[in-house]
């Protein structure tokens, strides 16, 4: 065993053979499963590499302990939960792993939209609760997805793995993408937009699939929602703090949104007395059967876990070997 640290904050706990397995030789490879920072107080000052998942925020008074530290691997795509501008005044690279669920995510959004648009999830849960008849007739009005248009929000990996799909079922896929290079939507087969407006006017489904900056931030709120067709439906499955919870809840009261499905939320876990929350559990409440929520899941699949696993361990290897580091975002 090698005499470095390697030190994986959250999420994982015992089972630690995918990274022990590339790192055999090189660094010990410690579980944490904090909970809070200060459960970091002498674990993580001699560390040479750090991994954390979406489950833990890293700040700037816990990246200042860490004297020897050689990465910082965000075991994901969204990097909003390191403070990575001070990591990179203590020259340590932040890096990430934006390609490990590419299709896991895909899949998710487009299974949410399918789920709304098609009123299964309402549906099915109205006659589990004898609230509906054995009868088409007596499902919620449903249009034919073809034709319908189909609007992007942030045209990455997974935004573009999305549009296929999208584009796939008949779809007509606009997309929103101010820093996307010109020429996607040839190659693609999709249109682009050139406004945030235009492709939600535009949209009678949108989805998001952009980062968490303090551009985004709020990105769906009043304003936006008003800019939406009625009737519309509205997927996230990107960061939580994209959307303002409690205005999205009242476009489901008011009818603006149809649907609405949520695999992120701004806190997570969200408080028990959140009003989405207690709205979703209500069954007195539209929100009950027209919003979905999800445990922050839509990456999930055990092989792209494993991928993510496998690629933020090879960012230590190459971190402790002093070679090039891929996915630098600071």
């Amino acid at each position: 065993m090698g005499n470095k640290l390697v030190i994986i904050i959250d999420a994982l706990t015992e089972n630690r053979d995918i990274e022990e397995s590339i790192l055999d030789g090189i660094a010990e490879v410690v579980s944490m499963n904090a909970k809070k920072e200060t459960d970091l107080i002498g674990h993580v000052e001699n560390v040479d590499a750090i991994i954390l998942f979406h489950t833990f925020r890293l700040s700037q008074s816990t990246i200042k302990l860490m004297k020897n530290c050689k990465v910082i691997v965000r075991a994901g795509v969204g990097y909003d939960n390191v403070e990575y501008k001070a990591a990179r005044h203590l020259n340590i690279p932040v890096c990430n792993v934006p390609d490990y669920g590419t299709e896991d995510v895909a899949d998710s959004a487009i299974g949410h939209m399918l789920s709304l648009t098609r009123g299964l999830h309402e549906t099915e849960a109205r006659l589990r609760k004898r609230h509906r008849d054995w009868t088409h007739l007596s499902a919620p009005t449903l249009y034919r997805l073809r034709g319908r248009t189909f609007g992007i929000i942030g045209l990455g990996r997974i935004g573009t793995a999305t549009a296929l799909r999208a584009k796939s079922l008949g779809l007509d896929v606009l997309y929103y993408d101010p820093y996307k290079a010109l020429g996607a939507d040839k190659s693609l087969g999709i249109r682009r937009v050139g406004s945030l407006q235009n492709l939600l006017e535009k949209s009678s489904i949108v989805s998001l699939h952009c980062p968490l900056s303090e551009e985004t931030r709020g990105m769906i709120g009043c304003e936006t929602i008003s800019m939406m067709q009625s009737g519309s439906f509205l997927i996230n499955t990107a960061r939580g703090h994209l959307v303002e919870t409690k205005q999205v809840l009242q476009a489901i009261e008011s009818g603006k949104l149809a649907g609405l499905a949520l695999d992120v939320l701004p806190q997570e876990p969200p408080r028990k007395d959140d009003p989405l929350i207690k709205a979703w559990r209500d069954p007195e409440h539209p929100a009950h059967y027209r919003v979905i929520l999800t445990p922050h899941i839509a990456f999930y699949s055990e092989e792209g876990l494993q991928d993510m696993r496998r690629s933020s361990a090879q960012i230590c290897q190459l971190a402790l070997l002093g070679q090039p580091l891929p996915n630098i975002i600071n």
